[in-house]
């Protein structure tokens, strides 16, 4: 990399070689004529097999040369417990530590982000996308025989897309006992979730290469041997952005490059002809817009930073799911990946795995569910949720707020989401890594149950604490900093006891008659269950919407065409322009605004 001419300019510079960085790279470098430089802070792990083993993810939490680990500081909501955020430190960013999981948004929910503002941003502008990133392959005879899957719509299997969409061989009683128990509850999935329409319990995708059983990732995608031998690519690892060069202060700055810290210390000048675009994440990408001088006055001035576009919605207006985790003991005999406390399984497992990926390290048996509000007495009728809606009406005065009561009065949005985890799952208040949540540390073996509010109302920051790049940003979610979020997910928590009651085939098949819960209590009333929330909730990883594509007196960072307010050749593509977080795990999301915010960034280069 010492060889490569940093002097002569780029036409792009990518700030961020993670989910969405690595697809615009891949797709601006397809024109010969256009030279690009992708920075990275992290390294290229693309060859290590902790990263490519879907089953030894957990290995990597925590570890800074692969996680940055963010904490937050103490919760009020959630007896003042700090939450832990990882984020992936790599090349492919997040893709490499996620949890592989592959769902997609309801059409309701994209067509909120047109209604905040975004018109040319709808369902059915993102479809395409959805399909463009993925290869979809068909699943396997096993996972037909013993979950149907007859809601499948094979006409969506299609696709020659860098990232491999599949499911796993690898699915037992746990998950058919789910789908069952969720249609008897009234909620049996009847549309494919990736048409934009369905509620009920269903088996989720998974980002996994069924050939090698090994993570199909942005680096393994998008910045394949192939693509990294292009000319007119250049990717920097283990470097830092110090900062956005703009040559002019006030609005209308223009960007023309980067101040890059190389990983000997040197600080670097680096110029874009065409356009600056950041893909750092929901946390980063505004850190380094404050680090630039854009951002919110008071701010900037604390820091010494020199103002260039005063903009204050910076690092605010934060969402993130919040995910309650409740487990419980599986009966003698029902798998639980809690077994792998033990060495010698471990070790086995791996022998397997490093057998042409058999077994189950190459699999992802997570399932899913998505329902409407429901509680303790199963789907809350109508006019019971509009009751509840109606305490909190302050809630709905803005336009955000209109929107997501619009989604949650909807008979057929998902306003929660349920997974089946198969291990336990410890909260302790201080966690040093998102590996605490999930290492086994009670000796009986359990699965997790999941509860997720899809629409959170409670927004929250992440601003720089200090001028130096190296200092992190201060993570602050804010969870159920506005009521509803706690009201919701009480409920959705009471919903759980319905799902495990020894009557329904989950808890006759799967869970241990009498065995234990973590935590102890039983969520028979709502004060209880509010309990649960404020021991067991933590962060499902979907930090979005901290530089908000919406009209700027409304709270945006950035316009339609990704471009931020108030510059110009700068841009920001990743999980921080989302207007509203999606419905379910958000990697698809990343992969298709990415991909779409590529095709603009070559329609504005052809009217240049």
């Amino acid at each position: 990399m010492a060889a490569v001419d940093l002097d002569q300019p780029f036409d792009y510079i990518v700030v961020g070689g993670g989910t969405a960085g690595l697809v615009v790279a891949n797709r601006l470098t397809e024109d010969s004529n256009v030279r690009v430089l992708v920075v990275e802070a992290g390294a290229d792990r693309t060859a290590d097999p902790l990263v490519l083993t879907p089953g030894l993810v957990g290995a990597l939490y925590g570890k800074e040369e692969y996680d940055w680990n963010f904490c937050s500081p103490p919760q009020p909501t959630l007896n003042n417990r700090c939450i832990n955020q990882s984020r992936g430190k790599m090349l492919g960013g997040s893709s490499a530590l996620n949890f592989l999981m592959l769902l997609f948004p309801s059409k309701g929910n994209l067509d909120s982000w047109a209604a905040l503002g975004n018109p040319s941003w709808n369902y059915g502008a993102l479809a395409p996308y959805f399909r463009k990133f993925a290869t979809v392959h068909t699943p396997p005879q096993s996972a037909r025989d013993l979950l149907g899957l007859t809601y499948l719509n094979e006409g969506l299997a299609k696709g020659d897309g860098p990232i491999h969409v599949s499911y796993s061989e690898g699915y037992g009683v746990t998950n058919k006992a789910w789908m069952k128990t969720f249609a008897d509850l009234g909620l049996e999935v009847s549309a494919d979730p990736r048409d934009g329409k369905a509620l009920g319990a269903f088996q989720n995708h998974a980002s996994i290469d069924p050939a090698t059983h090994t993570r199909s990732y942005a680096c393994t995608g998008y910045y394949t041997p192939e693509v990294a031998k292009r000319p007119n690519l250049v990717v920097l690892t283990e470097t830092l952005v110090n900062r956005v060069i703009f040559d002019s202060t006030g609005e209308d700055a223009v960007a023309t490059g980067v101040e890059i810290l190389t990983k000997d210390g040197q600080k670097k000048q680096v110029s874009a002809s065409a356009e600056v675009i950041l893909a750092a994440g929901a946390l980063q990408t505004p850190q380094i817009l404050e680090l630039s001088g854009v951002g919110s006055r008071e701010l900037l001035e604390e820091h010494n930073i020199p103002v260039v576009v005063e903009n204050a919605n910076v690092g605010e207006h934060l969402q993130d799911h919040p995910i309650v985790c409740q487990s419980f003991e599986v009966a003698d005999g029902v798998p639980s990946g809690d077994v792998l406390r033990d060495p010698n399984v471990l070790q086995a497992l791996v022998g397997m795995y490093q057998t042409g990926g058999a077994g189950p390290l190459g699999q992802s048996v997570i399932s899913s569910a998505y329902a409407p509000v429901v509680d303790g007495s199963g789907i809350v009728p109508a006019n019971a949720k509009a009751d509840l809606l109606a305490q909190h009406e302050s809630t709905f005065a803005t336009p955000e707020g209109r929107v997501i009561r619009k989604l949650v009065e909807s008979p057929t949005e998902a306003t929660f989401q349920y997974l089946l985890f198969p291990g336990q799952a410890s909260i302790p208040d201080r966690p040093t890594s998102m590996a605490h949540y999930i290492t086994p540390v009670h000796p009986e073996n359990y699965i997790t149950i999941m509860t997720i509010i899809n629409q959170p109302l409670s927004r929250g920051t992440v601003h720089i604490t200090s001028a130096d790049v190296k200092a992190a940003p201060v993570w602050d979610p804010k969870y159920n900093a506005n009521p509803l979020d706690m009201e919701l997910l009480a409920r959705a928590v009471q919903f759980v006891e319905r799902i495990v009651d020894p009557a329904t085939a989950f808890g006759s098949e799967v869970l241990k008659q009498g065995g234990k819960r973590l935590p102890e209590l039983r969520a028979d009333d709502l004060e209880t269950a509010r309990e649960i929330v404020r021991q067991r909730q933590i962060s499902v990883f979907h930090v979005s919407g901290s530089c908000a594509m919406r009209p700027r007196e409304q709270g945006g960072v950035v316009d339609e065409r990704l471009r931020v307010y108030g510059t110009k050749r700068l841009r920001v593509v990743d999980a921080s322009v989302f207007p509203l977080e999606p419905v379910g795990n958000i990697q698809s999301v990343v992969y298709a605004v990415a991909e779409r915010a590529a095709d603009l960034i070559k329609e504005d280069r052809a009217k240049a």
